[in-house]
């Protein structure tokens, strides 16, 4: 199946443009979605937005958007005067600069997208800005409209195509809630232990290691509810583990887990 283009518009840098397209680099169309029902009519439950006073449903004519500046006062914007503070342009994804490839920490990123020259004619433009991101080893910065909200975006080039970030707002990104001590001595043969531990963990990287077990149990039992029509059985709470009141010792553990990994006493 063809993934869905949801953005088109132009790349530029400069005087160079390309008419380029966008598709969201992940889905989540294969999660399992439920819809509220009223369980004695088996009918769907409908959300409406309902004036908070009166209680009585509010038309789309007459919803507002309102920055609270006191209890129960608020300042009333339009959506014209919201939209005339956004970029000029909604279709054109004007690179402003360049930071080299790496240097923005991966917090900061947040959905990934596949952007793509739309025709043959915007197909040399696009190439040339790629190749030249990669021969400077830069990814690009710009701005762009998306989720009906502006955003900063880095777009970094990728085998024939450029991925395009959203990236979060400076807002957003918290600081870490606690310090971790630098100057902590480790000792020698714990580090050695767990060096072997995680060198026999190590595997190549395949896209099982992040499947969603939940989902494939959810869909299961649909599947199941569909042919019987029966309820399912209760499933079965797994045994609380029982608390020694003792501290794990990590060298007891590491010793443990290389015995059971390697079949062999660590020295």
């Amino acid at each position: 199946m063809a993934r869905q283009t949801f953005w088109k518009g132009y790349l530029k840098l400069s005087l160079v443009t390309a008419s380029v397209s966008l598709t969201p680099a992940t889905t989540e169309g294969n999660k399992v979605r439920f819809h509220v029902l009223n369980r004695e009519t088996k009918n769907r439950v409908e959300s409406r937005y309902v004036d908070s006073v009166t209680h009585k449903p509010v038309a789309d004519r007459d919803q507002v958007k309102g920055y609270p500046r006191g209890e129960d006062d608020y300042i009333i914007l339009e959506d014209e005067e919201i939209e005339e503070v956004g970029l000029e342009s909604t279709r054109t994804i004007d690179i402003e600069s360049f930071v080299p490839r790496g240097s923005i920490d991966w917090i900061w990123y947040d959905k990934p997208h596949f952007l793509a020259p739309e025709d043959k004619v915007g197909l040399e433009a696009f190439c040339v800005i790629r190749e030249a991101m990669k021969a400077n080893d830069v990814v690009g910065i710009a701005r762009l409209v998306l989720y009906r909200r502006e955003r900063a975006v880095l777009l970094e080039p990728q085998g024939k195509g450029i991925v395009l970030w959203t990236l979060r707002y400076g807002d957003e990104v918290r600081k870490p809630s606690t310090e971790i001590d630098d100057k902590a001595d480790i000792d020698g043969k714990l580090l050695t232990l767990m060096k072997r531990l995680v060198k026999e963990e190590t595997k190549d990287w395949g896209p099982t290691m992040v499947q969603d077990p939940i989902q494939k149990q959810l869909k299961s039992m649909i599947r199941n509810k569909q042919k019987s029509l029966k309820k399912a059985a209760p499933a079965k709470k797994t045994a609380p583990v029982k608390s020694t009141g003792n501290v794990i010792n990590i060298m007891d553990a590491l010793k443990k887990s290389l015995t059971a990994e390697g079949g062999r006493k660590p020295r």
